[in-house]
């Protein structure tokens, strides 16, 4: 497995980053496999560990009265995190789970805090998965807001177009805030009514 390599993927969405730079990431790291199912953050838990996305996918999640509610996805390059947790000193509202059996690049908030006042680039690269992650959520919250449903899934699969490959129906229907049954009419239009 080539971190290296990831690490320069990643730094062409985000903000790239020295070799120096990830070297000390890498060596500040750990590479992890986890299983399809596996929580790693609970409601309630305090979390300050931060994942990138070597293989697999992960989602962030919490429960409404007994009610699972999708809040977010991960693939592959991307980075998961309970942000709430993770950036302050709070508990996390959110259980973050993989999807798939997933290898990730695990790191710390200290490791975050220790390469962001070394490496100029680490910082900026952290502020721009930040500043993509808080705008990819108010995204989700417009267009919960003002889109109908049919619209909702249509930009859910602009944005990852393998995502019913990928992650079940039931997570993506929470996800959009519509029902399975609403999910599977838009999906299949002969069954409508």
């Amino acid at each position: 497995m080539d971190i290296e390599k990831i690490l320069n993927k990643i730094g062409e969405t985000y903000h790239p980053i020295t070799n120096e730079c990830q070297q000390e990431l890498i060596a500040n790291s750990k590479i992890l496999s986890y299983k399809k199912g596996e929580i790693v953050v609970r409601e309630g838990q305090f979390s300050k560990k931060a994942y990138l996305i070597v293989k697999g996918c992960s989602r962030a999640y919490y429960l409404k009265n007994g009610k699972d509610i999708s809040d977010w996805f991960t693939f592959e390059n991307e980075i998961m995190a309970a942000i709430i947790s993770f950036f302050s000193e709070e508990p996390s509202p959110h259980y973050v789970e993989f999807i798939e059996d997933s290898v990730v690049l695990e790191f710390s908030k200290d490791t975050v805090d220790c390469l962001s006042k070394k490496y100029h680039d680490f910082e900026r690269f952290i502020s721009k998965v930040v500043t993509q992650t808080m705008l990819g959520l108010c995204e989700r919250l417009y267009t919960i807001q003002f889109n109908k449903a049919e619209e909702r899934y249509k930009h859910l699969l602009n944005i990852y177009p393998n995502i019913t490959q990928r992650i079940p129906l039931t997570h993506i229907a929470s996800y959009l805030g519509i029902t399975l049954e609403t999910l599977s009419r838009i999906r299949n239009p002969k069954n409508r009514i």
